[in-house]
């Protein structure tokens, strides 16, 4: 435990982050596996649009890096356009 207060109140920021961090990754992971699971081609689509948003929004406020979300889009689109 830190001692100084400057420390302390660090600590409990990187806390408030990380769990705010591991609920956006968790909604992220949650809806790539809805795109890959989808029943038809439309749908898949749509939760593509869905997913992608997520995606953004994560690289945005640097829950993810920028390049791995260029990553995960690319990766959706291919898998999209497979299936139709």
């Amino acid at each position: 435990m830190p001692n100084i207060k400057s420390a302390k109140k660090r600590m409990e920021l990187s806390r408030r982050a990380r769990s705010r961090n591991r609920g956006t990754r968790s909604r992220i992971r949650t809806a790539l596996r809805r795109v890959r699971e989808a029943e038809s081609s439309e749908q898949a689509e749509e939760l593509r649009r869905q997913a992608v948003a997520l995606v953004d929004r994560a690289a945005v406020r640097r829950v993810l890096h920028p390049n791995k979300a260029g990553r995960i889009k690319s990766q959706l689109d291919r898998l999209v356009r497979l299936r139709s």
